[in-house]
């Protein structure tokens, strides 16, 4: 009986296990329409747990990595940004359009109101080891484990961007918004936690600032990396933002818009980068392994990435929300970065990996399929366990014979 359990729960490993480097479709979110997803994140702590929002405004909670979902919260409010504190397990916020935040302390399964925020328009979270902001309509505003928040400045701008660039005491925050007419693009920074700002004057190009990301501190030195995506290109900064340096453009990215990006793990280097065309086809999603200094693209199955969510695994699980202009067709995906050449949806062919090979004809392109199929180890097992298990049965029926 061990014997056939081990057969049974090898077979079962291999059809559950998720095929690596290639996409594979989820189902879409409940009462969706056909409104592009843009509030999406994962809990750092389990790469299955996911918290998205829907055309509706409510809130879905998916526990076993987009295969099922269910909602958490009713929609009573368009739904801008999920976004799961890293320091604090459980805690995850989502902002809302003129409705202030609402906030969770057990990973997304029950929502509260949070104080403070109220008849605002809440774009984006950022956090610190003892201190959330959040980035509104009117200003910085920065609440504490009580999830009571207060504006902290900037209140004539609107705040699209924001991170920390420095997690203890004092926290360094950097925030980014629309530029005003004529005006530069807007970016500043605080030293303080934000009780004072002082605007950086980065020579890029852009009009709007769309995403701001810190990454893990580097080996050596105290300053995060900083990524600033804006409605035309990616920069990046090393030094607090006193400087920073094109990574799009050429033959690296193309000159779009940035609209989301986030870090691999502990590695200051490593990031990915998305972008939903700004209506064009010249969206996608790319990664880094050098800090920015060469791109590949992961052949996402539509070009438009309007939400990303990454988990905090050294191969990461990357779950991903796609939009088509032209038919306004919105669709999820989840694929298992291990570093391999990306593959399209099973049974469709990625453009990359296909390229302009000619596929063998008859048995021998199934056999070649079946050979490298990431999953034969596990088949393998499973099928040596039943020879066993065969094997055994014959020599007991043949010493009842005798």
């Amino acid at each position: 009986m061990a014997l056939w359990a081990i057969g049974i729960a090898a077979t079962q490993a291999a059809a559950d296990a998720p095929a690596d480097s290639t996409w594979i479709a989820l189902k879409p979110l409940p009462h969706q329409g056909n409104t592009a997803v843009f509030a999406l994140a994962v809990d750092p702590s389990n790469n299955q747990a996911l918290v998205a929002a829907n055309s509706e405004g409510s809130l879905l909670r998916s526990p076993n990595g987009g295969a099922t979902w269910s909602v958490v919260h009713p929609g009573k409010a368009a739904i801008t940004t999920i976004a799961f504190d890293p320091y604090s397990p459980g805690l995850v916020m989502a902002g809302t359009r003129g409705a202030g935040a609402l906030a969770s302390r057990d990973g997304g399964a029950t929502w509260a109101s949070a104080s403070g925020l109220e008849g605002r328009t809440v774009r984006v979270f950022a956090f610190a080891l003892s201190l959330v902001a959040a980035g509104t309509d009117q200003g910085v505003y920065v609440g504490s484990d009580n999830l009571s928040f207060a504006v902290s400045g900037l209140a004539n701008r609107n705040v699209n961007a924001l991170a920390v660039e420095a997690i203890h005491a004092p926290v360094r925050l950097i925030a980014g918004g629309d530029a005003t007419s004529g005006g530069a693009l807007p970016l500043f920074q605080s030293a303080d936690g934000g009780a004072a700002w002082t605007q950086l004057s980065p020579a890029i190009s852009g009009t709007i600032v769309v995403r701001l990301t810190a990454g893990p501190l580097p080996p050596t030195g105290n300053v995060r990396p900083v990524i600033v995506g804006t409605n035309t290109g990616l920069f990046a900064s090393t030094d607090n933002g006193a400087s920073l340096t094109t990574l799009s453009g050429g033959a690296l990215l193309p000159t779009t818009d940035y609209t989301q990006v986030a870090f691999i793990g502990d590695h200051f280097d490593r990031f990915y980068a998305a972008s939903d065309g700004g209506g064009s086809k010249s969206g996608g999603l790319w990664r880094t392994d050098d800090g920015g200094q060469t791109f590949r693209s992961l052949q996402p199955p539509e070009p438009s990435v309007t939400a990303l969510a990454v988990s905090s695994d050294e191969q990461p699980a990357l779950y991903v929300a796609t939009f088509q202009p032209s038919t306004h067709a919105v669709s999820l995906w989840t694929y298992h970065d291990t570093g391999g050449e990306p593959k399209g949806p099973p049974g469709t062919q990625s453009p990359v990996a296909s390229g302009a090979r000619q596929a063998a004809s008859g048995g021998d392109s199934s056999l070649a399929a079946f050979l490298a199929n990431p999953q034969l180890p596990y088949i393998a097992l499973g099928l040596g366990a039943l020879a066993v298990l065969l094997t055994a049965v014959v020599a007991h029926l043949r010493g009842r014979a005798r």
